[in-house]
């Protein structure tokens, strides 16, 4: 009798242990919590993603609907630090008059307390702007651009209106150098004058795959060798990401003291073309031509191309995808050009 229950016991053990080696066999290879995998256009097999933002290609938790919010950013050195920049998606920086850069800052995933100083509006800053659909924010305007905003060409608020309302100005600093706006009024203004602020801008293409090219854990970019607006970008090989420094002091945010981080910096060279004796410029953004794209320490020479407004990496006629994160895309003259105004080094 003894030995007949030793024998029932050792057969449920030995189908126990057969059927935990199966099913842990099974889990090995069909794990639960996998992720679909998908391969992009590019052939790279990618982790799908159930939901991600459209100008950072980062994850989020629900689908975005939220309308992108493009505002002018003061780059005097009397308006820095600036308030917002680290938290935008995606930042311009371009020529105004003299040799003086602005920004225009595009913001979509994170809506910032406050941003500013606010500068004014110039036509191809309005461009970029509908390029993403953006509600365009501005204090001020040249007469061509006074223009495009009367005649509704993007969805607007500026300064000129509401000064003192939306707009507030700081006691810290001195005017032109003093305008702010919050996102709360942000979204005030555009309730009040009907903006629909609930349409995604399409998103851009993004995949983290390792990215070849020179060499480039430093980056410098010169506008007409003034050293007031000279740009750097260092490589934080911890972070996988760009600082960024102006006149050799490091681009950090005035509100929260966050640093600027950037994953994508694409330099761009174009015609620029002094119009009036005000200094203002004709900037081709249409035309494409030669660029740079730089990310994770590596330097790649390409070509931009404009496409539905938007300034986009190519190369050999093919799309290039951003790395996911934000992306800071500097506009400079195409005399001298990429080989005079920009330097880097390992």
């Amino acid at each position: 009798m003894l030995k007949k229950s030793l024998i029932i016991a050792l057969s449920a053990f030995t189908l126990v242990a057969c059927s935990s080696s199966k099913e842990s066999e099974k889990k090995s290879i069909e794990p639960e919590t996998a992720a679909p995998v998908v391969k992009e256009e590019t052939g790279v097999e990618t982790e799908k993603k159930k939901n991600q933002s459209p100008l950072t290609g980062e994850g989020i938790e629900e689908e975005s609907t939220a309308r992108s919010v493009a505002v002018m950013v003061n780059n005097h050195p009397k308006a820095r630090p600036q308030s917002g920049l680290s938290q935008a998606d995606i930042v311009y920086e371009v020529l105004a008059e003299g040799n003086v850069t602005r920004f225009l800052a595009i913001f979509q995933s994170h809506k910032p307390e406050e941003v500013g100083p606010v500068r004014s509006a110039r036509d191809y800053f309005i461009e970029l702007a509908k390029g993403y659909d953006s509600l365009y924010i501005a204090h001020g305007y040249s007469p061509e651009a006074k223009e495009m905003l009367d005649n509704g060409y993007v969805d607007s608020l500026n300064g000129m209106e509401y000064d003192g309302s939306l707009f507030q100005r700081a006691s810290f600093r001195k005017a032109p150098h003093n305008s702010y706006i919050s996102f709360e009024n942000i979204y005030k203004g555009a309730k009040k004058n009907n903006v629909d602020m609930k349409r995604s801008p399409n998103a851009l293409n993004f995949n983290d795959s390792e990215s070849g090219g020179e060499n480039a854990n430093s980056v410098m970019i010169s506008y007409y060798d003034n050293p007031l607006f000279n740009v750097v970008y260092d490589f934080n090989d911890k972070e996988g990401k760009y600082e960024r420094y102006s006149n050799g002091e490091q681009t950090i945010d005035y509100s929260t003291k966050d640093p600027v981080l950037v994953e994508n910096i694409f330099i761009v060279e174009t015609t620029h073309r002094v119009v009036d004796d005000a200094g203002r410029r004709d900037i081709d953004l249409q035309s494409g031509g030669n660029a740079y794209l730089i990310q994770e320490g590596k330097l790649r020479k390409i070509q931009w191309k404009n496409v539905e407004g938007r300034i986009l990496p190519y190369e050999n006629n093919k799309l290039i995808s951003l790395r996911k994160g934000s992306t800071w895309i500097n506009v400079i003259p195409s005399s001298p050009g990429l080989n005079a105004s920009v330097s880097y080094q390992e």
